[in-house]
């Protein structure tokens, strides 16, 4: 039995990923609590509403992989502060949405902010995401290091690689890759055990995601563990059945599309029943089945830009991780 099928009372979860500020500001989260999830070493996940955060606590302090909503940064914080002494040095942001981007302007203040070139780009700008309407962001929520492919950092005693991917769940997506602990950080190229949101308005590309998740698949070591952009902690099983689901369903669909059905034939006809519980996240079976229907209409043969990202040589055994650092007295 996998990590995933032992935490599907997570899914609920999901209903609050990719609201904008505005909707979240609108939001109760006054019943949301933050849990921490040990990963490895000094790795940990958090978990609340929106995003999965990533956290690496050791000798050289906090850093951590996306930070939620607003609403919830204290309570994001008071997690971190028993993990580790003062607040994060550094925020990687694997993509521009909202549920992964909506605590930068408060952890931006002391920390620095790291992401694609695209991330800063879009932040600074309006826009709408999932029917949701997103204000610019102020000066302290935008990345102030950007980079076009990888950029890596060396931290708490191991290389830390964010790696760019081609368009695929947005136009300026990452991983984050702990190489000495074996722990990636995949945004969300991943799902877990769900079927994905893919912006198509926001640089998303349906071939180009599921090229991803594939190359990630065959490159990504067999015995790492997996923090996905939602859901609970994941093994490379768990991404290869993603994967899987990714290449049935798109298949059926692009098959459909080839013979002239519209989108409301194909609705209509659905998917095959063991895809059920998939459709039963934010994204449902019918909302499924638009975004590959409207994205291969959009990019029938994949980004122009696809590109197979390099993700390194594989890691060099590591010296023993970094211990986490103790909490200053409270």
């Amino acid at each position: 039995m996998t990590i995933l099928t032992r935490s599907a009372a997570l899914a609920a979860l999901l209903a609050a990923a990719l609201l904008a500020p505005s909707a979240a500001a609108q939001r109760d989260f006054s019943d949301v609590e933050i849990t921490t999830v040990p990963v490895a070493g000094g790795i940990s996940m958090l978990q609340g509403a929106g995003g999965n955060i990533g956290v690496s606590a050791g000798r050289d302090g906090i850093l951590i992989v996306d930070d939620q909503f607003a609403p919830l940064s204290e309570r994001i914080r008071k997690a971190l502060d028993a993990l580790g002494t003062g607040g994060p040095r550094y925020i990687l942001n694997t993509h521009f949405h909202g549920d992964h981007t909506g605590g930068n302007a408060f952890f931006g203040k002391d920390g620095t902010i790291v992401a694609h070139e695209n991330v800063r780009t879009r932040l600074m700008q309006p826009r709408d995401t999932a029917g949701q309407h997103e204000d610019a962001a102020p000066p302290e929520a935008l990345p102030v290091i950007t980079f076009r492919q990888s950029v890596s950092l060396h931290w708490n005693g191991e290389e830390i690689r964010v790696i760019h991917l081609p368009p695929g769940h947005t136009d300026g997506d990452a991983i984050v890759w702990f190489t000495g602990s074996n722990v990636v950080h995949l945004g969300d190229h991943f799902f877990a055990g769900k079927f994905p949101f893919i912006d198509l308005g926001g640089g998303g590309d349906v071939l180009g995601y599921m090229h991803n998740v594939d190359l990630l698949v065959a490159k990504l070591p067999p015995d790492a563990k997996l923090i996905p952009g939602h859901g609970p902690l994941s093994t490379m099983d768990d991404l290869k059945a993603f994967e899987h689901m990714l290449q049935v369903t798109i298949g059926i669909v692009k098959g459909s599309l080839m013979a002239g059905r519209t989108l409301e034939q194909v609705q209509a006809e659905g998917l095959p029943p063991e895809w059920a519980s998939w459709g039963t996240g934010f994204v449902d079976t019918a909302r499924w089945l638009q975004i590959v229907y409207d994205g291969l209409k959009r990019s029938p043969d994949g980004p122009a830009s696809g590109e197979a990202p390099d993700l390194g040589p594989p890691p060099a055994a590591p010296a023993a991780p970094a211990p986490p650092a103790k909490p200053a007295g409270r």
